[in-house]
């Protein structure tokens, strides 16, 4: 065996929030570590693209249409995985919202709740089916939170947003404690703002984009495909005895 063992040759993924975004970069990551990849997200057409994109490698991809906020359809995700590709040994829960851009105090119940069951409640739920199928073949797995550099700077303008990915952080330990003697690591990335579709409204703001340049060492804010490279590592052997971690991928800008 190598002393740096990347390779996810054998292994079946999940990842949620997979048809595009950091998401989709991270299916593809997986794919080209040697992962097959089940890719889950509501809409259909887009999720067949980047299913395409996967299968593009030479791994085989399935596509699940799924909204995270129902339990049924987690369930079903772990199940269909489990049939067919014969196995689930790496969780990736990157699927988030945040409906809402403007001060905490603007947040009805109903986008907060919105808020906390997409980006807490389901990863809780989705992780806990896949810990039982990864305790089915009794090989152990590897759980990869996507929190968010909000989970640590406190923002005026995406508030539940971070209080969400700061319960992700503690969740992300909290599995990784009880989940340790199961052989079950849960790790966790924390991005900072990435050019995507779902950050737009940060990044299209030219106050929101200077400041987070000029703050960063790298004075330059990321993109989708520099985030796969950590999944990666944390879902690996390379990764072996890392568990409940934090990995922030920021740039810098928390320096």
């Amino acid at each position: 065996m190598p002393v740096t063992d990347f390779s996810l040759a054998g292994k079946v993924a999940i990842v949620t929030g997979g048809s595009r975004g950091i998401g989709r970069s991270i299916a593809i990551g997986l794919a080209e570590a040697g992962a097959d990849v089940a890719l889950a997200a509501r809409k259909p057409e887009a999720l067949a693209e980047a299913a395409g994109a996967v299968e593009a490698t030479g791994r085989r991809a399935l596509a699940v249409p799924t909204n995270v906020r129902r339990l049924d359809e987690l369930r079903g995700l772990v199940e269909r995985t489990q049939n067919e590709l014969g196995r689930v040994d790496i969780l990736v829960n990157n699927a988030g919202t945040n409906p809402v851009y403007g001060p905490i105090q603007d947040v009805d119940e109903g986008a907060f709740d919105l808020v906390m069951n997409t980006n807490v409640r389901a990863v809780h739920s989705l992780s806990n089916f896949a810990r039982e199928a990864m305790l089915a073949h009794g090989e152990g797995g590897s759980i990869v939170n996507v929190s968010s550099v909000g989970g640590y700077l406190a923002s005026d303008v995406i508030g539940a947003y971070s209080v969400s990915k700061a319960a992700l952080i503690m969740l992300t330990q909290v599995q990784a404690k009880t989940w340790g003697s199961d052989g079950i690591r849960v790790n966790c990335i924390a991005p900072g703002l990435i050019k995507t579709e779902f950050a737009r409204a940060l990044w299209d703001d030219e106050r929101t984009l200077e400041a987070a340049t000029r703050d960063s060492a790298l004075h330059r804010i990321g993109e989708p495909d520099e985030m796969a490279g950590a999944v990666v590592y944390l879902a690996s052997r390379a990764a072996s005895f890392v568990t409940g971690q934090t990995l922030v991928l920021d740039g810098g800008r928390r320096l």
